[in-house]
């Protein structure tokens, strides 16, 4: 098949959470699989200065319609290997900035022109340079209108562009809202903007256009895929979601082995598989001594690596804190997010050196040393699509402890639940309940023999994206 990926993060050119991760290594299996796979991405600062851009040829100028005026545009065109070739959408004015979506305090305030400019470029090279598709797939609502443009386009100029279109939902809380006035933006019949439309409370809302609009809406996870249907996780958007739930599906991302595999990892000081852990207590010992502890210390330790917002769950990491402070354990935390958590955390490891460590920054090899370093990885989620790091954590034979909610359910078996099967520590996402799991991981460290048995099991498990990828080819055959 021939298939597009349009994205607004590609690892590893941008990325900022797990749809970098989940859009690369989806689009690179593809290619393995003997698929002809594009992806589309805008051409920020970061991707600009990535070594492999070297290799990149500036093809095409680009002219976009955007409301009243017209846009110049570039293009760059990287082939990554046999079967994946990579498009760069460029405009200074739009993506040459060091943050993908805001300054770290606020979006930008252009975001709805940058994006609908993005998906127009997309379409318009896809027509000039004739590139047709089996398969379009846009992923959240920065690529949200490609799949009525690609179908405007069509009609417009009489040519096909793509069989099908597949819209995927990585995370339902963020959804390109703008004011309706962004409407002119698109170029697009004003009867669109109606309540069967773009228009949301007095506004427009991109991701509803691409639930509405594409042949098939999936998400990243089973449990997600239903809970998202419902008002308390749906926000707002539960109501058009339930209009598609025949054509909805939830498939689980994968991981890439080639990047996460504890038994081939560059990062790490040193490699373990499953029949053979000698390398983890050496990795143990040298992110303890990377975050300034004692690399013999004992005790459990608790990593968490996330963006530092309140999904994440930052308030109940933050009112467990006595638990951290009295017990003789050590918490590191790596990320960046909301100045009020970093202020927190900031204030929480000064005042406990000896217990607490915090990097603020996004940083791939401490990345990776945490996830084979640590005992307990904590993902205390409020809500969570799908999650992956639950995933590396398996595979690092470092225990879960996560949230009874969206993705975690569908990949971390609950070890109270299923003693036999159990591969992490499950738990309804209260202060409360968050600290029990904490007193529960304390338990199983203290057994050896259990938690080992619990290590091996996790370790075995397939997360591998050569599974995910499979169930996507299903899909899209499916749909086509």
């Amino acid at each position: 098949m021939k298939i597009i990926h349009a994205a607004s993060e590609l690892y590893p050119y941008v990325k900022t959470g797990g749809l970098a991760d989940a859009v690369g290594s989806l689009a690179s299996t593809l290619a393995d699989k003997g698929h002809e796979v594009a992806v589309f991405v805008p051409a920020y600062r970061a991707a600009l200065e990535h070594k492999d851009m070297a290799r990149a040829e500036q093809r095409l100028g680009l002219r976009v319609e955007m409301g009243d005026r017209i846009c110049a545009g570039d293009v760059r065109v990287l082939p990554l290997k046999k079967g994946l070739t990579v498009y760069f959408i460029g405009r200074e004015e739009y993506f040459d900035r060091r943050f993908p979506y805001g300054n770290g305090e606020r979006d930008y305030e252009d975001n709805d022109a940058r994006f609908v400019f993005f998906c127009k470029a997309v379409v318009e090279v896809m027509r000039i340079a004739e590139i047709r598709a089996d398969v379009v797939h846009s992923h959240d609502w920065q690529a949200a209108l490609l799949p009525l443009l690609v179908r405007y386009e069509e009609r417009r100029s009489g040519i096909s562009l793509a069989m099908k279109t597949v819209f995927t939902i990585h995370n339902i809380a963020f959804q390109g809202v703008f004011p309706m006035r962004s409407f002119a933006l698109t170029n697009l019949p004003d009867e669109l903007l109606g309540i069967d439309g773009f228009e949301y409370y007095g506004q427009i809302n991109l991701m509803k256009g691409g639930i509405l609009f594409a042949d098939r809406v999936t998400t990243v996870s089973p449990r997600y895929a239903q809970e998202i249907q419902t008002p308390e996780f749906g926000c707002g958007l539960e109501g058009v979601v339930g209009t598609r739930s025949d054509d909805l599906v939830g498939l689980v991302n994968g991981i890439d082995p080639k990047v996460w595999n504890p038994a081939r990892d560059r990062l790490l000081p040193a490699r373990y598989a499953v029949h053979d852990l000698t390398g983890k207590p050496v990795c143990r010992a040298a992110l303890l001594k990377k975050m300034g502890f004692d690399e013999a210390f004992k005790g459990p330790v608790f990593g968490m690596i996330c963006r530092l917002t309140e999904q994440k769950g930052l308030d109940l990491l933050l009112a467990a804190k006595d638990f951290f402070i009295e017990h003789d354990c050590r918490l590191i935390v790596l990320g960046t997010g909301e100045k009020r958590y970093e202020t927190a955390l900031r204030a929480l490891a000064q005042v406990h050196p000896k217990k607490i460590a915090l990097s603020l920054k996004l940083d791939e090899e401490t990345s990776h040393l945490i996830e084979a370093g640590a005992d307990f990885f904590l993902m205390p989620s409020l809500f969570e699509p799908c999650g992956l790091n639950q995933m590396y954590s398996q595979a690092y034979g470092t225990v879960p402890v996560v949230s009874r909610v969206g993705g975690f359910i569908d990949t971390v078996v609950d070890l109270d639940e299923h003693p036999e099967d159990g591969t992490g520590i499950m738990f309804v996402p209260s202060a409360g309940e968050f600290v029990q799991a904490l007193y529960r991981a304390l338990q199983l460290h203290g057994q050896p023999e259990r938690l080992g048995e619990t290590i091996r099991r996790a370790m075995s498990r397939d997360f591998s994206w050569e599974k995910a990828a499979t169930a996507y080819e299903r899909l899209y055959e499916n749909t086509i």
